[in-house]
């Protein structure tokens, strides 16, 4: 999977109805809701809802006559929807848990999904790629606050900091990856173009 940088050009395209447009955002981003929600949701069906609802959304929201305000931010757009549905499913389900009884619960298809884990994989490799690009800072920040999940307050005593400033420090780091990422990603030209 490559990472896809966008513009008020593929916005416009995407707005527009453009089927080559269409079809790459969707399988674009078919991909990366597939990482996010298959871990979270433990039916197909739900996790196929999710996906058709966030594109529901962030499709009205393009068409509508206000649009999106950074069309470079398209990705991040499209995460926020995607959470917001996550969160709405979550409770949609634990709604209907308190009254199903528990021998009728669905269980997690325990099948590999192996173009998921291929995609996963190359996503870490990407990131792990970036981030020895970073400054050792830098790199120790967001891989003890995002990919080890440690306790915020473990790390702020690590690094000899206070919540607050952790904040700042993790900000400046994820500036930092976000220039790694776009030095990467402007080498490769958006499809249509």
């Amino acid at each position: 999977m490559q990472f896809q940088s966008f513009d008020g050009h593929y916005v416009e395209r995407l707005r527009a109805g453009d089927p080559p447009t269409q079809e790459h955002f969707v399988a674009y981003f078919s991909e990366l809701i597939q990482l996010k929600v298959r871990s979270r949701l433990h039916t197909v069906q739900a996790m196929e809802d999710v996906k058709q609802e966030t594109f529901a959304r962030v499709l009205d929201k393009l068409r509508s006559p206000q649009g999106i305000r950074s069309p470079e931010r398209l990705g991040a757009f499209v995460n926020s929807i995607c959470n917001n549905v996550l969160l709405e499913q979550y409770r949609k389900d634990s709604r209907v848990d308190s009254i199903e009884d528990e021998s009728d619960r669905d269980f997690p298809d325990q099948r590999t999904d192996v173009e998921g884990e291929v995609a996963a994989k190359q996503m870490e490799q990407k990131v792990r790629e970036i981030l020895e690009e970073m400054p050792e800072r830098d790199r120790r920040i967001l891989r003890e606050v995002f990919l080890e999940e440690r306790d915020k307050d473990d790390v702020c005593r690590d690094f000899g900091v206070d919540r607050d400033y952790l904040r700042v420090l993790v900000h400046r780091a994820k500036l930092t990856f976000k220039a790694e990422y776009l030095k990467i990603t402007q080498r490769r030209p958006p499809p249509g173009k």
